[in-house]
């Protein structure tokens, strides 16, 4: 429902040009997978963690000996030696999230050409992560498929208006707080909640995830609404894989302690799921992002409706491999290798211009304000923009009679990837 304040906000109109379009206007050579450089990559971040992990075993001993208690006091090299513990936390949770990203490249065939190489390699180092490699890849794929449709997306698709029970009144008749007002404390809890628990809830009972899926949908059964027939086996064998290493876990633990493990692992595992979840959440959920109904979505539309963040700087360029700041290209073009997202996110920008989003706000803000503002979206409209707190966007479409349809903005090669096998190893759009 339209209120008074909406007539004065900016108009939005939808991406009017064609996915080939847009690929014509990047390089061809920026869509080439170097198989040397991303296995350089691979080397470097396993080198680093091993590295980060022996500096790690340092650690108790050190602070712990009779000459450092005495130089320090036992109060001041107890502090120190938790604090060398953050440290490794930090470092190895962004190694661990790094080593995650290079296995999401290989579930979009984007670390090589070689199908078999992408999932090795991928299948690996998302089963020591505690991720169903194929399992999710497929979802994922769909996702990809169709971000930002409401009918059909995986993942992060918004509550309406009726989900959350607010009825259909002018926003100064309504008693948000009722509906929406957790209390500052509680939206903490909430976000801490999300940052650990999310991406294990999406997994096993489809938190955020498309409202149309049967209860118990999940991605470790092989007859999930999620998966076909033909695909029941890449689901077993990312189970066995989970099997593998909770079986190594074990066996780590019974050998040095389950403590250690926890130290060495557990912890970074941990925020492998708590970077993962912030920066998928960061890049699907702002106030400045549309969503689509019926026709008027388009795969290119989709793709637009993501935005890059300056994720932490020079540590989340160089441990993420860029992954936060270069994802409006990867949704475009997902077989594109990730070095290679710099600088096709010039020749995108350049071309698509005031489609492309971009935030310089600091993450952790952003998070905190994305919670906030994003509270739902309304149960009519083709093109909807979430509201807060108080029921108000910040933008709003452009009239019907000035949108194209999903039939206008297609060309031959879009309809063609929009029909692809998600479990196929071919891009979306290459």
């Amino acid at each position: 429902m339209a209120d008074t304040h909406e007539e004065d906000l900016p108009t939005f109109e939808p991406l009017p040009w064609s996915i080939k379009q847009i690929r014509d206007a990047i390089p061809p050579h920026l869509f080439v997978r170097d198989t040397p450089k991303g296995l350089y990559y691979l080397a470097r971040d396993l080198l680093l963690a091993s590295l980060v992990w022996k500096a790690g075993t340092f650690i108790d001993p050190f602070f712990r000996s009779d000459d450092v208690r005495t130089m320090m006091s036992p109060g001041a090299s107890h502090i120190l030696r938790w604090f060398a513990w953050c440290l490794y936390w930090w470092f190895q949770g962004l190694i661990f999230t790094g080593l995650w990203v290079i296995g999401h490249e290989c579930g979009h065939s984007a670390f090589s050409s070689h199908r078999s190489v992408n999932d090795s390699i991928g299948f690996v180092l998302h089963s020591l992560l505690w991720t169903p490699y194929f399992s999710w890849r497929i979802s994922h794929h769909r996702h990809h498929r169709n971000h930002a449709s409401m009918e059909r997306d995986e993942v992060y698709v918004p509550k309406t208006r009726s989900d959350l029970g607010i009825p259909k009144a002018p926003a100064q008749d309504i008693d948000w707080e009722h509906y929406l007002g957790d209390t500052p404390v509680y939206t903490l809890y909430m976000l801490i909640r999300q940052q650990l628990l999310a991406f294990p809830a999406y997994l096993l009972w489809n938190v955020s995830g498309q409202k149309n899926y049967p209860r118990g949908t999940n991605h470790f059964l092989p007859n999930s609404i999620l998966f076909t027939r033909d695909q029941a086996p890449l689901v077993m064998a990312s189970n066995a894989g989970l099997i593998a290493t909770a079986y190594l876990l074990r066996s780590a633990s019974l050998r040095w302690g389950a403590a250690a493990v926890l130290k060495y692992y557990g912890i970074p595992w941990l925020l492998v799921t708590h970077w993962f979840i912030m920066i998928t959440f960061l890049h699907h959920t702002d106030p400045e992002l549309p969503h689509y109904r019926g026709k008027t979505w388009t795969f290119q539309r989709g793709a637009a409706a993501t935005v890059d963040r300056n994720f932490l700087g020079w540590q989340g360029r160089f441990f993420l491999h860029d992954v936060a700041h270069f994802h409006v290209i990867h949704h475009f073009f997902p077989k594109m290798p990730f070095y290679h997202g710099p600088e096709a996110t010039e020749y995108l920008k350049a071309f698509i211009g005031d489609h492309y989003h971009y935030s310089e706000k600091p993450v952790f803000q952003a998070l905190w304000d994305s919670y906030n503002q994003c509270q739902f979206v309304e149960d009519e409209g083709e093109i909807l923009f979430y509201k807060d707190r108080r029921g108000r966007a910040v933008r709003k479409p452009a009239a019907v009679s000035a949108r194209a349809t999903s039939c206008d903005a297609l060309g031959e090669h879009d309809t063609r990837s929009l029909a692809l096998d998600p479990t196929s190893p071919k891009d979306l759009v290459a």
